[in-house]
């Protein structure tokens, strides 16, 4: 009898034959043991072990999959999430100072998030993982903590939150000189993408084969898509993801943010989150629908037995009107992020909140009880998806703690009314330092870094002298 055939190993790479049980790799692994198999049979040479940082950009560490599993202790120094965007690092005061010993946190790989990188050559695999001190305490200022101290806070109360975010992005033609402004891509008509397409399937027809790598690269990640759609913006697109746990939808957002810039590479385009990449194109939002569920039965909290809404869903409302602004500063962490919140932007500029009215900050989207949500249409696609997801739960919880209640709803256009949001990067982060509840159910190590963070990226800033300076300004005055 001949010998039985060998199951040939999934490839790294991601083609358009995929096997459905070699896809679903997110949140399958649930010990060393089940990773050394996983790796072993896919024939995985590296592992990228890997962290957000208060940006969202992916610290960590390469290492080959065999020491992987050998035992191997993982560190890394506490600097890389003091670190601005810039590469800068803020200086002592309000509150914040570096540790004296600057000494090693501990990588602890969540090994749920093991998955495949298909755009790698070499068969390499990523794991998302926290941060701890040596001796085992939680890091409290790093985002990933930070999200998961939000949820437990839920979890103290017998709750259980569920969030859906969408993304929106733009594709822009490659620029490595910073000096000029961005531009929209030529597609496959051979003609630069023009606005007003929100909703166009030739828009994003467009973008065809890219699109399809985004799909491939996602599913063999098990990073379930929704829908895409083509938003305003000249190549602005939009991705939503399916509800559920805040946590692992944070870990999706960080990697679809990754995802998408290396399927816009390798089609010789930018990927950008900024949330005002292009002068007279709509900003990208974040959108972040939110429920709550009561842990014991499942049942959604923002509903009553007859259907009608509850006491929990107008305190979460209240809570969220009173306490996001002072939160600004985690949706729309940089000075780009308010060139979105203007009323030329179609930008919520207020909070104010409606039933499936878009204009308002917090809208109420039309749906059966049992689903009830509230939309934060707030933060920009720059936000750290994890301090995004943190701080808008963290609002939430302290208006149904302390039994905020809201304004009544409004139906008519309101984002052309008057800004009541911080307008700049500074006054947001005085309002984030001023909030103690924020503050208390955030964490004080967590909020000093991060406002002092924020305070030394404006100060790099302002030593950015920009064309709009050099306009009006060189022979004038």
């Amino acid at each position: 009898m001949p010998p039985a055939k060998k199951e040939a190993r999934p490839s790294n790479r991601v083609g358009r034959a995929r096997t459905p049980q070699f896809v679903k790799n997110l949140r399958g692994v649930k010990n060393w043991k089940e990773a050394a198999v996983w790796l072993e049979w896919r024939g995985i040479e590296d592992i990228e072990c890997i962290t957000p940082d208060q940006a969202g950009v992916a610290r960590g560490k390469m290492m080959p999959s065999k020491k992987f599993t050998s035992n191997t202790s993982l560190a890394l120094p506490s600097a890389p999430f003091m670190m601005t965007i810039s590469g800068d690092y803020p200086e002592d005061g309000n509150g914040f100072s570096y540790p004296e010993d600057d000494g090693d946190l501990k990588l602890v790989p969540d090994l749920s998030t093991l998955s495949v990188v298909p755009w790698e050559e070499d068969p390499t695999a990523q794991v998302i993982c926290d941060l701890v001190h040596q001796d085992g305490r939680s890091v409290e200022f790093t985002p990933r903590n930070v999200l998961k101290r939000i949820v437990a806070a839920y979890a103290d109360d017998g709750l259980r939150p569920v969030v859906a975010p969408e993304i929106e992005f733009y594709l822009v033609r490659k620029n490595p000189d910073p000096d000029y402004p961005l531009v929209p891509p030529v597609g496959r008509s051979g003609r630069a993408i023009g606005g007003g397409a929100g909703y166009s399937i030739a828009g994003v027809n467009e973008f065809d084969e890219l699109i399809d790598d985004i799909y491939h690269f996602s599913e063999s990640q098990g990073l379930e898509i929704d829908t895409l759609i083509h938003e305003e913006g000249a190549g602005q697109l939009e991705i939503n993801l399916r509800h559920g746990d805040p946590i692992e939808l944070a870990d999706q957002v960080f990697m679809f943010k990754r995802t998408i810039r290396e399927a816009a590479l390798k089609h010789d385009t930018y990927a950008t989150f900024m949330a005002k990449p292009i002068q007279g194109q709509p900003g990208s939002a974040m959108h972040i629908h939110q429920s709550v569920l009561d842990r014991k039965t499942g049942r959604n909290i923002f509903k009553e037995e007859d259907g009608k809404e509850s006491e929990a869903f107008f305190h979460f409302i209240g809570g969220m009107q009173k306490h996001v602004p002072n939160a600004l500063v985690m949706f729309a962490p940089y000075v780009n992020s308010y060139r979105r919140l203007t009323q030329a932007a179609s930008a919520p500029v207020n909070t104010k909140w409606g039933y499936d009215n878009r204009t308002t900050a917090f809208r109420v989207p039309r749906s059966d009880p049992s689903a009830r949500r509230v939309e934060n249409r707030i933060p920009s696609s720059d936000a750290n998806p994890y301090l995004a997801l943190a701080a808008s739960l963290a609002c939430g919880l302290i208006g149904m703690r302390n039994k905020l209640k809201p304004d009544a709803p409004v139906g008519t256009t309101v984002n052309e009314d008057e800004i009541d949001l911080p307008r700049g990067l500074l006054e947001a982060v005085d309002l984030f330092e001023s909030d103690q509840d924020l503050r208390a159910i955030l964490g004080e190590p967590f909020a000093s870094t991060y406002a002092a963070i924020k305070r030394a990226e404006f100060e790099t800033f302002m030593e950015v002298i920009s064309p709009w300076e050099r306009e009006y300004l060189l022979l004038n005055v």
